[in-house]
C-alpha cells in the first residue's frame, strides 16, 4: 500500500487523471472529441512525442538532458527518405543506418559529457547544431534529388496499418512503455540509472559503472529520437526541414508533466507516457478552442512552470 501510494505512484496517476480529465474536456467541448476515431488519432500523435519523451527520460533521470533531439529526428527523417529511396527492398538497410546514425550521436554526446566533463546542456546544443550542419550540407538544404523520396510503404505501413482496429504505431509504443518500464523497474541497468540520478559518487563506490551507464542512455536517447523520425516520415511520407523542432520542449514536457525529477533519481517512462498523452491531449483541447499558437505556448509554459515549483517543494520537503 505504501507503494501505491508513493509521492512517484501519485504523480502517475495524476499525469493519467489529467489525460482523462482533458478528453472529458474535450467531449464536453467538441461533440466526438471523445470518440474512438478521435482518441485513436490523439494517440497516435502522442505516440511521437512518448518516443522521444523514452529517451529524454532516460537522460533527465540521471539529471542530465538531451537538446540534441530535433535535428536528430530531422536528420533521421531525411537519412531513411534518401537511403531507402522509398523501396522496401533497401528499407532494412535504411532503417538500420538511420537508427544506428541516433544512436551514434547520442553516445558522442554520452563520451563528451564523460570523459570530456562537458555540461550536458552545452555537449547536446552542439551537437544539435552539428547535426543540423550535416543534415543541411549533405541534403544540399532538401534540394537532393533524394530529398524526395517517400518512405518506404514497410515504414508508412508501421505507422498507417491498423491491427485489431489500433493503428501499429500505438502497438509500436505500447511495446516501447513495456520495455522501459521493464528495464527501469527490474533490471540491474535500470537501478543504476536511479542510483546515479540520486548521487552519481555514491553509485560509483557501490560499484555501478557510472560512465558507461551515463553514455548507454544518451545512446538511447539519440536512437529514440532516430525511431521517431522514421515513425513521422511514414506518417507523412516525406521528410521535411524543422519537423523535429516542436519535439524538443514536447518531450520534456511530458516527462515533466509524468511526474520526473528533472534533479533526476525520481519518476518513471510510465508517467511520461501518460504525460505525452496529456500534453497531445491539451493541445486538442486548445484547438476545439481556436486557442491561437501564441496562447497555446504561453498555456504550456505554466503548466510546466507550476509543475516544477510543485514538485521542486516536495522534494524540499
Amino acid at each position: 500500500m505504501n507503494a501505491v501510494l508513493s509521492p512517484a505512484a501519485l504523480r502517475i496517476l495524476a499525469a493519467y487523471g489529467a489525460a482523462v480529465l482533458l478528453f472529458v474536456l474535450g467531449a464536453l467541448i467538441h461533440p466526438g472529441f471523445a470518440s474512438f476515431p478521435s482518441v485513436s488519432a490523439i494517440l497516435l500523435i502522442a505516440s511521437f512525442v512518448g518516443l522521444v519523451a523514452a529517451g529524454q527520460c532516460f537522460v533527465i533521470l540521471i539529471g542530465g538532458i538531451d537538446l540534441s533531439v530535433p535535428w536528430v529526428l530531422n536528420a533521421a527523417a531525411i537519412l531513411i527518405a534518401t537511403s531507402s529511396l522509398g523501396e522496401n527492398s533497401r528499407a532494412l538497410y535504411a532503417l538500420a543506418l538511420t537508427l544506428g546514425m541516433g544512436a551514434l550521436a547520442g553516445l558522442a554526446n554520452g563520451a563528451a559529457i564523460v570523459w570530456l566533463g562537458v555540461p550536458a546542456v552545452v555537449m547536446t546544443l552542439a551537437m544539435n547544431g552539428i547535426v543540423e550542419g550535416l543534415a543541411l550540407g549533405l541534403s544540399g538544404g532538401m534540394t537532393c534529388a533524394a530529398c524526395a523520396s517517400y518512405a518506404p510503404p514497410l515504414v508508412r505501413a508501421a505507422v498507417h496499418g491498423v491491427f485489431l482496429g489500433v493503428p501499429a504505431a500505438l502497438w509500436l509504443w505500447l511495446a516501447v512503455i513495456l520495455l522501459v518500464s521493464f528495464v527501469l523497474s527490474f533490471t540491474r541497468f535500470g537501478r543504476a540509472t536511479y542510483a546515479i540520478g540520486n548521487n552519481s559518487r555514491a553509485a560509483f563506490l557501490a560499484g555501478v559503472n557510472v560512465s558507461l551507464t551515463t553514455i548507454s542512455l544518451y545512446a538511447l536517447s539519440g536512437l529514440f529520437a532516430a525511431l521517431a523520425g522514421i515513425l513521422l516520415v511514414g506518417f507523412g511520407g516525406q521528410a521535411s526541414l524543422g519537423m523535429g523542432a516542436p519535439y524538443l520542449f514536447q518531450s520534456i514536457a511530458a516527462v515533466v508533466i509524468g511526474g520526473v525529477s528533472i534533479l533526476g533519481g525520481r519518476g518513471h517512462y510510465l508517467g511520461a507516457a501518460a504525460g505525452a498523452v496529456s500534453l497531445t491531449a491539451l493541445v486538442s483541447v486548445l484547438l476545439a478552442l481556436n486557442m491561437p499558437e501564441y496562447g497555446r505556448s504561453i498555456i504550456y509554459g505554466v503548466v510546466i512552470l507550476a509543475l516544477l515549483l510543485l514538485y521542486g517543494r516536495e522534494q524540499r520537503e
